[in-house]
């Protein structure tokens, strides 16, 4: 029988010895998930390891079989399979330790379920005495201040009527003070009663968890050790092998197998020569003169003489002075000469054929007098399509809005001394060409076609599911209006007669453009090199809250903590089809703790643990929690929360660093998890886009139509900082809108700058951007626009938080959306 140290050990004066217990159950499964994964990343090291070995194996019975060495390779060969084979089998065993495993952590959850509902009561004896407690002490500070204020007003001689009614009310603060006494004697009792039976109830279930979890190490160890005993036996095998192949064993046999006979060469002696039966072979011939293929018959060599030679029958066949051996008359291309002994040349042999078959082939058989004659094929250059290129980069560019993936929370990522209101700043998406600059208000320098949103997100998550589009007609467009603004001829008319995805419900004002408006210019230089932030990853220092309140050892109240939750919407609009759009909708929730809420953290050993339920999570399809700081509990089947808790010694430490870094902050924030929410194509997108091009050689007609969607938001708010960038090219010199956008000649791109869109804006938030643009170098390719805004106090996936247990009291929630890449495209 184990002495019952959890009966003793888990009291103390805030009674939060339950709630360490039961988290600590909770890890118990954590840990029996951690011990599989351990087990099978063994087995696929094993598994890895016994393929190398098949492979080594393979590769020694290729190796040379020539040489006194080759029998050894046999050697090597079978003990390395051998070995391969042991490796196997300790996998084999390992997958099927690891079946046990698994059924026991599911049995575990079983259990660990079951317990919760056992304790339940308990759970409710401990707040019921830390509630009574809370009240009790209130309670006595009363009676204590009612009972010396009486005393106070006898001993200064005040009348009776008011030394009477400060009886009356010490009297009742006695009453009320020795009520809670007693109520807080019998929740006393309760808790004690209850605690015991639950710390027992506890630390059986751990025994029984440790005692389980040791026989699974024993049988894994068992397991490594007989593979071990296995590997000494091959080893040995091995040696006794070698030991057993002698140097005069090997010699032997490749003189058995590789030797040439034992027969030794005889005698030859000295025969005399026999001059009658030499010379009958020879007989005399004319000698024709050798020429060079090519050689023009004006060159002939006047020298040529013809003379009478003995020589071997074998070479009696044209070749030139120097050559030796047989020449194949069967196979040689032997020339053909004319009378005089020149070769003639054959008009319909190809030259280069000629030359490299010829067995007569020189260099210097060509005519000195003609010039060499050399193919050469020149590949033109592919054209620079600037239309096709700029497709390439927008299919790239809507690949890109599907692959947005979530990383894990970065634990290196410290930012100190921010204020909580700079805890709520959306992480503003950055300009597609930089992800960090800070946000400002133009987006004239904003580059469509930039790096991927998400940059070197960590390796540690698989790239998430490209969104489904919705079905056609998911957008179901408002009316048409009754008029449309009427223009002047040449004006902003040439793509009005388009259909539409949706239309204004009224009209836009008749106002006009002049005939020849200058090109607008940007207002300052500084505009102009600034870069546009659309970047989720950074965090703007706007706001007015004042955050949670400062945290003292001294106070007895719950410690404050605030959270910020900030989303990034990604869009691309395809044209005028509401079925073509594509959406990724992400979010990060991060904490902010105060300064000092770490000398509380750390002058108690056991402090209450942080818990919290993330609520209106049905529309979230990913979560990833900072696995550093955070647990979950697996077995949780409500589709629409989830619970989570701090390891409180690990955000202790994290928070220690951070202090020691950067003592003079005030605040700390701490990235606590990612998510993705899912999407329904453009109803998820709270602005909707539709863009038209109608390009000529001289002109170039642009309209935008946007649409203010309040059902994509769960508190529907106004989008704020709307900017819209549009990049031209054929050389524009001319440009009139409505309403009015900037034009930049330098970047080539024209920006509108937009008030807030609503439901209260004209038209419920519908409206359109309308734009001719003169060329001189036309026509225009149609190009890629972005957007951007900023909606402040809701998100798009309604998620929220929930603190749990006592200790803490939630300060400040803040919510934001902003846009991450918003595209549209014709």
């Amino acid at each position: 029988m184990i002495t019952p140290y959890f009966l003793e050990n888990f009291w103390g004066e805030k009674n939060n010895g339950f709630d360490v217990l039961y988290h600590n159950m909770k890890h118990g499964q954590i840990s029996s998930k951690e011990l599989t994964d351990f087990i099978r990343e063994r087995a696929t090291i094993e598994e890895v390891y016994a393929r190398s070995m098949t492979k080594l194996a393979k590769s020694a019975g290729n190796f040379s079989q020539l040489g006194t060495f080759a029998p050894v390779w046999d050697v090597f060969k079978t003990s390395t399979e051998k070995l391969a084979s042991c490796h196997l089998e300790l996998v084999r065993k390992l997958q099927e330790l690891i079946k046990d495993v698994q059924k026991y952590v599911d049995d575990q959850a079983k259990v660990h379920k079951k317990t919760k509902e056992e304790v339940a009561s308990t759970n409710g004896a401990v707040q019921t005495i830390q509630t009574t407690g809370g009240a009790l002490q209130k309670s006595k500070e009363n009676y204590n201040a009612k009972t010396v204020d009486q005393e106070r007003l006898r001993k200064e001689g005040a009348t009776q009527r008011e030394v009477d009614k400060a009886g009356v009310k010490a009297k009742k603060a006695t009453e009320a003070y020795k009520g809670l006494v007693e109520k807080y004697a019998a929740a006393k009792s309760e808790f004690e009663q209850k605690m015991a039976e639950t710390t027992q109830k506890f630390q059986n279930i751990e025994e029984s968890h440790i005692v389980h979890m040791k026989d699974i190490i024993q049988s894994y160890a068992q397991s490594v050790d007989e593979t071990h005993v296995q590997i000494g036996e091959v080893h040995t095998e091995f040696l006794r092998n070698m030991e057993n192949t002698s140097v005069e064993g090997l010699i032997q046999k490749l003189a058995e197998s590789k030797g040439t006979g034992k027969e030794r060469p005889g005698p030859i002696e000295f025969e005399e020569c026999n001059t009658a039966i030499a010379t009958e072979g020879a007989k005399p011939r004319k000698r024709k003169t050798y020429a060079f293929p090519g050689r023009r018959k004006d060159n002939k060599d006047t020298d040529s003489t013809e003379s009478t030679e003995v020589e071997a029958a074998n070479n009696t066949n044209g070749a030139p002075p120097g050559y030796y051996g047989t020449i194949d008359f069967q196979n040689a291309n032997v020339p053909t000469v004319d009378e005089d002994g020149f070769c003639i040349r054959p008009e319909d042999r190809n030259e280069n054929d000629a030359k490299d078959n010829s067995f007569y082939s020189s260099s210097d058989s060509e005519d000195e007098d003609e010039p060499r004659k050399f193919r050469v094929e020149i590949k033109p250059v592919a054209p620079n399509n600037g239309t096709h290129q700029s497709r390439a980069t927008i299919d790239e560019l809507k690949a890109s809005i599907g692959n947005i993936s979530l990383s894990p929370p970065n634990m290196g990522q410290m930012r100190r001394n921010q204020s909580s209101d700079e805890l709520g700043k959306t992480r503003i998406p950055a300009s597609f060409n930089d992800s960090r600059p800070a946000f400002n208000n133009d987006l004239l320098s904003l580059d469509p076609f930039g790096p991927t949103l998400g940059g070197s997100s960590s390796s540690m998550v698989p790239a998430l599911a490209r969104p489904t589009t919705p079905l056609a007609g998911a957008l179901v467009p408002p009316p048409r209006p009754s008029s449309r603004p009427k223009l002047p001829t040449g004006k902003l008319t040439g793509i009005t007669e388009i259909v539409r995805p949706f239309s204004p419900p009224k009209t836009l004002s008749n106002a006009s453009l002049p005939l020849a408006a200058p090109l607008a210019r940007a207002e300052s230089s500084s505009s102009l090199s600034s870069t546009a932030s659309l970047s989720a990853s950074n965090t703007p220092t706007v706001g007015t809250s004042r955050g949670p309140s400062p945290v003292t050892l001294a106070s007895q109240d719950a410690l404050p903590i605030a959270v910020a939750f900030t989303e990034s919407v990604n869009a691309y609009f395809k044209g005028a089809d509401p079925t073509k759009c594509i959406v990724k909708i992400t979010g990060d929730m991060t904490l902010s703790f105060p300064m000092g809420i770490i000398k509380v953290f750390t002058s108690n050993p056991s402090p209450a643990v942080l818990t919290f339920k993330l609520k209106s999570t049905s529309k979230l399809e990913q979560i990833l929690p900072n696995q550093t700081l955070l647990f979950s509990d697996p077995s949780q089947s409500d589709t629409n929360t989830k619970d989570f808790w701090f390891n409180m010694q690990a955000l202790t430490s994290y928070l220690r660093k951070a202090s020691e870094q950067n003592p003079a902050a005030s605040y700390y924030n701490v990235d606590i998890l990612k998510y993705q929410v899912s999407s329904n194509g453009i109803q998820s997108t709270p602005l909707n886009l539709a863009v038209y091009w109608k390009c000529t050689p001289t002109t170039t007609d642009l309209r935008l139509d946007y649409r203010y969607n309040p059902e994509s938001m769960l508190c529907p708010g106004p989008l704020s900082n709307v900017q819209v960038l549009v990049p031209v090219d054929g050389e524009v010199i001319n440009m009139q809108s409505l309403p009015n956008a900037v034009w930049n000649s330098e970047l080539n791109k024209s920006l509108w700058k937009l008030s807030d869109i609503s439901e209260k804006s004209d038209n419920e938030g519908s409206g359109s951007l309308r734009a001719k643009f003169e060329l001189s170098d036309g026509p225009s390719t149609p190009s890629t626009l972005a957007v951007q805004f900023m909606s402040e106090g809701s998100t798009l996936s309604g998620v929220d938080m929930e603190l749990l247990g006592a200790g803490y009291r939630l300060s400040l929630n803040k919510k934001r959306f902003a846009t991450g890449r918003y595209m549209a495209d014709c």
